[in-house]
C-alpha cells in the first residue's frame, strides 16, 4: 500500500466472484486503432481494486476505464478479472484459464491482500513472477500495477516489496506502474491527502478517487494496447 493508514486489519473483501464485463466497441480511427486495426480485449487481473469494491457496478474501476477508452475512440475491451480478497497466489491460480484465446493484452494489480496478511515479498515476487512467465509465454503484453508497502513493516521489507515489481517489470519487458495509489494522486505524500478519494475503510477508492485513477491508467493502456503484435 502507499501509505502506512492503507494498512489495516480489514481485509479487501470476502466476494469471490469475476465481474467480467465486455463492451463491445465500434467507434471510428483511434490512437488505439491506430496502433491495432482490430478490436482489443484486454483481462485485469486483480483484487478489490479491480473488482470494484464497495461501489455501484458503473463507478467500478474496468466499467470506467472502459467508458474512458470508448470517449477517445478506442476499440478495447478490459475484462473485469479482479477478485475481493485476492492475493498474488490466488490471481495465479486463476490465470490459466482466465486467459481465454480472446485475450490480448494483460493487467495486473495484485500484492494488496499480500501486504494485509504480513506475507514475505518473496512469496509475492515468486507468485507474480510466474504470472509474467505465462503471459510471455502466450506473447501477451503486460501492464504491472504496483504497491508500496507501508513504513512500519521496517525499512528492509519496504525496500524488498516495493523494489519487486520495478525489477520484475524490467525483467519481463513489462509496462510498469510503480504504485496504484499515486493514480490517484501522484503528488500525494501524506494520507491525508488521499482521504477525500478513498471510502470509509481507508482501504479502497470512492467512485471520485477510482476516476482520478482512470484519468491516469488511461493513457497506458493504450501504450499496452500499442504492443500487441
Amino acid at each position: 500500500m502507499m501509505f502506512s493508514s492503507i494498512l489495516s486489519p480489514v481485509a479487501y473483501g470476502a466476494l469471490r466472484a469475476i465481474r467480467n464485463l465486455s463492451f463491445t466497441l465500434a467507434l471510428p480511427f483511434s490512437v488505439a486503432s491506430a496502433a491495432y486495426a482490430e478490436p482489443v480485449t484486454v483481462f485485469a487481473l486483480g483484487d478489490s481494486l479491480t473488482a470494484g469494491y464497495g461501489l455501484p457496478e458503473a463507478e467500478g474501476l474496468v466499467p470506467q476505464l472502459n467508458a474512458w477508452l470508448a470517449e477517445r475512440g478506442a476499440e478495447v475491451t478490459v475484462l473485469n478479472g479482479g477478485v475481493s480478497g485476492d492475493t498474488s497466489a490466488g490471481g495465479l491460480s486463476r490465470l490459466g484459464w482466465s486467459l481465454t484465446p480472446e485475450v490480448d493484452a494483460l493487467i495486473v494489480t495484485l500484492g494488496g491482500n499480500d501486504l494485509l496478511r504480513g506475507l514475505q515479498p518473496s512469496v509475492t515476487r515468486n507468485n507474480i513472477e510466474a504470472i509474467l512467465q505465462e503471459a510471455q509465454s502466450r506473447d501477451l503484453p503486460v501492464l504491472l500495477i504496483g504497491m508500496e508497502a507501508p513504513g512500519n513493516f521496517g525499512p528492509a521489507y519496504k525496500t524488498a516489496f516495493d523494489q519487486l515489481y520495478v525489477e520484475l517489470a524490467a525483467q519481463y519487458d513489462a509496462l510498469l506502474i510503480e504504485s496504484y495509489f499515486r493514480l490517484i494522486d501522484p503528488a500525494a505524500t501524506d494520507p491525508g491527502q488521499l482521504s477525500p478519494f478513498m471510502q470509509a475503510d481507508g482501504i479502497h477508492p470512492n467512485a471520485q478517487g477510482v476516476q482520478r485513477a482512470v484519468e491516469n491508467l488511461g493513457p497506458r493502456i493504450l501504450e499496452l494496447v500499442a504492443q500487441i503484435d
